[in-house]
């Protein structure tokens, strides 16, 4: 039989990391072997371009394309950019109107945008380690300035289910939004997800769509999982939730059963003479 290699896109946060930031010697050996037998092993992530490189660098991996901002910014790998990659395709869009729309529903909640060159501007307290590094803190009139890439909002106090309720009933229509563990909202250009990047990285690599494997464990992932799911592997994560699971074709243990290593053992390896 002849050997075809996979391209294989990895989620970040709660996928191969775990929740204290920790990544475990069997996801760092199953993706490296993955890579040495040939697959192209990249990530698609929600983080930013500077909050991504990190991770490649912890698994010693240099993929062709990586997908960041939830697909809004693709990296493409540069020997002469000094992170090692260059941004090949960014998604944009003027913030104003999603924003306003949501402080008249969400008046309290806490508002985050994220521009191409990947500064966060912030009107309030954001969780540790949320946000980039390169940030500062903004009035929300300030923020209506800013060109998008992403943009986040998050309701510290408000329940799940009380927080999704509100976000359904505000119709967001003209732009492509997920809702995170909790009441956590991240907001990218209209028709613009992780599965939309990594289809464009398919093409332009030339892998067969029964040749894709998405891993993932959140509700940004539904989509890149649907992706996957046409015709190669949707592989969703234990702790997923059951909206997430539902778009899978198989599962796996959780972050901390390494499950990732176990979808990655499923990839076939070439034939040694």
């Amino acid at each position: 039989m002849t050997f075809s290699p996979w391209l294989v896109a990895l989620d970040i946060d709660g996928t191969i990391l775990h929740e204290d930031g920790t990544l475990a010697p069997a996801i760092i050996e199953a993706v490296r072997s993955a890579r040495d037998n040939g697959h192209e092993v990249t990530l698609a992530t929600g983080r930013s371009v500077s909050m991504t490189i990190p991770i490649l660098d912890r698994l010693d991996i240099t993929p062709e394309y990586v997908v960041c901002s939830n697909g809004a910014i693709t990296l493409k790998r540069d020997t002469t950019a000094p992170s090692g990659y260059r941004k090949c395709h960014v998604e944009h869009f003027d913030p104003t109107p999603v924003l306003t729309r949501i402080k008249e529903r969400l008046p309290e909640a806490h508002y985050a945008v994220e521009d191409e060159a990947g500064l966060y501007r912030y009107t309030d307290w954001f969780p540790e380690g949320a946000l980039d590094a390169l940030s500062e803190q903004v009035t929300f009139e300030e923020l209506l300035t800013t060109v998008a890439t992403r943009v986040v909002v998050i309701a510290p106090g408000h329940e799940i289910d009380d927080f999704l309720a509100r976000v359904e009933d505000m119709g967001l229509h003209q732009v492509s939004y997920t809702v995170g563990w909790t009441a956590w909202l991240d907001i990218a250009p209209e028709g613009v997800n992780k599965s939309t990047a990594l289809e464009r990285v398919r093409g332009l690599l030339g892998f067969d769509l029964d040749r894709v494997m998405a891993v993932g464990d959140g509700r940004n992932d539904i989509e890149m999982l649907q992706w996957a799911a046409q015709q190669g592997r949707a592989v969703g994560m234990g702790q997923a939730p059951e909206e997430v699971l539902i778009h899978s074709t198989e599962t796996v243990g959780d972050f901390m059963a390494d499950g990732v290593a176990q979808a990655l053992a499923g990839l076939p390896s070439p034939v040694k003479s």
